[in-house]
């Protein structure tokens, strides 16, 4: 049997509890009060205009109960607004606020720069090796079902 050490599953686990562990270190340390979901969420907002509730689920890969309830406590911060669709009078649509555009542009440098320490003893060739393989699993992993 394969140690656990060496399984991929529990080395995905591991792995993302030291993206969050970072994240929220050094959002912390810059000054910000933002966790990784809510940073996701508010660079989906920023590259995806005009979309709801449950494309910025898919967007950010959580469920749509979490989703809501991030939507819910970006709002309170006045990072977003929900909006009436033009399209559907039921639909709200998401947007970034000013203050969450702001926001956005203050924070995305400190994410960028956080990315190599999260795969920190990797070189170069490594570490775009590793983004590539990620990238195709999760990638194939999302289409598991889609048939």
């Amino acid at each position: 049997m394969t140690p656990l050490s060496k399984k991929p599953g529990h080395l995905i686990r591991r792995l993302h509890q030291i993206s969050t562990q970072v994240f929220t270190l050094r959002m912390r340390e810059a000054g910000f009060d933002l966790t990784s979901v809510q940073f996701a969420a508010l660079d989906a907002l920023g590259s995806n205009l005009g979309v709801d509730q449950a494309r910025l689920a898919e967007l950010v890969a959580k469920d749509r109960a979490t989703t809501g309830a991030v939507v819910d406590r970006l709002e309170q911060k006045g990072l977003i607004a929900r909006n009436v669709s033009a399209r559907d009078k039921r639909a709200r649509v998401l947007a970034l606020t000013q203050e969450g555009s702001a926001l956005l542009a203050l924070v995305s440098p400190v994410v960028e720069d956080l990315q190599r320490e999260i795969l920190r003893g990797l070189d170069d060739r490594e570490y775009r090796q590793f983004v590539e393989l990620a990238a195709k699993a999760a990638a194939i992993a999302g289409d598991l079902g889609e048939d």
